[in-house]
């Protein structure tokens, strides 16, 4: 007679009590291995799969693999569906599936509603800042109001000492709500519908919207600014003016390969405008040691989300549940 088990769930509530017990910098462990495994050629990652919708506007991602040696592979669906707000949802939703590497037996579900998918990608914009910030930051700039736009600044608060905030958005209320929000988090919180405003105020700029044209300008921009861009993860989007990063000192990719097509820089990649810039893999600036920094510098770090990511959070909330049992 054959085997069978059924995979266990760990629903959202779960997930939350494990995090809430987290400390920023343990995550930062675990997603740093997840750039360093990848740059290093350990992850089988193949090309993310899409889905685009028009009506409502939204997307869903498809991002699977493994890292040789691990004991599992992972596979998960992340989902954005931009005027759920307006309905009362989340604008983010989805699961981990998380296999047996050896027998490709579905062990266990993580069913986090996309919580995963947003604390991994907020962990690695502080890895970003970890490593690429200005020495001393004036102002931190955040470009939009949502969910992402939030957890960026509460995990930016463990790698930066700066509590001054200029925020970016396209709604007052949704602005307010946020200011609210992080005014209760400790933040210095000042908001604008000028986009413009940030680059002329904040040295170290997030941009996470789904903008499909740019939102930040080269000409508005201070000397030593460091931006993470982490909104365009899909073919289209577009949050920086080509011309920003052709006068970038260094682009930092979380994968070459998925950056050029459907990042930040795929636009001008396709245009030939980076053939003079310096293209570095996150992974290989962490294991580097880091970046040495001129005052004068503008660096980006361009961050689509790879599937190591999912597997590092992944088990590490396996290995957090298996403590607590």
């Amino acid at each position: 007679m054959k085997k069978t088990a059924m995979a266990k769930v760990i629903n959202r509530f779960e997930i939350e009590n494990i995090l809430k017990e987290t400390t920023p910098d343990t995550l930062i462990e675990y997603i740093e291995e997840a750039f360093t495994s990848y740059s290093s050629g350990l992850a089988v990652v193949p090309p993310v799969g899409t889905l685009s919708f028009n009506s409502p506007p939204g997307d869903m991602h498809i991002k699977y693999g493994y890292i040789q040696g691990d004991s599992y592979y992972v596979v998960k669906i992340a989902s954005g569906f931009y005027e759920n707000p307006l309905l009362g949802l989340s604008s983010s939703n989805g699961l981990n599936l998380v296999f047996n590497q050896k027998t490709g037996v579905l062990e266990t579900i993580l069913l986090d509603e996309g919580l995963l998918t947003d604390i991994r990608t907020a962990v690695a914009g502080a890895i970003v800042s970890k490593y690429l910030a200005p020495k001393k930051v004036e102002a931190i700039g955040i470009m939009g109001s949502g969910i992402q736009a939030r957890w960026q600044l509460e995990y930016l608060k463990s790698v930066v000492d700066c509590k001054k905030v200029f925020v970016w958005g396209r709604s007052d209320e949704k602005l307010q709500a946020y200011k609210k929000d992080m005014t209760n988090k400790g933040f210095d919180i000042v908001t604008t519908r000028d986009s413009r405003l940030i680059g002329r105020k904040c040295n170290l700029i997030i941009s996470s919207t789904p903008s499909t044209s740019p939102i930040l300008f080269e000409e508005d921009l201070q000397k030593g600014v460091h931006i993470t861009a982490v909104g365009a993860d899909t073919i289209g989007k577009q949050e920086l003016d080509l011309t920003i990063l052709e006068k970038a000192n260094l682009i930092v990719l979380d994968s070459k390969k998925q950056c050029q097509v459907h990042g930040e820089i795929h636009k001008a990649f396709q245009k030939n405008l980076l053939e003079k810039q310096r293209l570095v893999e996150l992974g290989e600036i962490i294991s580097s040691g880091g970046y040495s920094r001129r005052d004068e510098d503008i660096t980006i770090a361009d961050l689509t989300g790879i599937a190591t990511q999912d597997i590092q959070i992944s088990k590490f909330i396996l290995e957090r549940t298996s403590k607590r049992e």
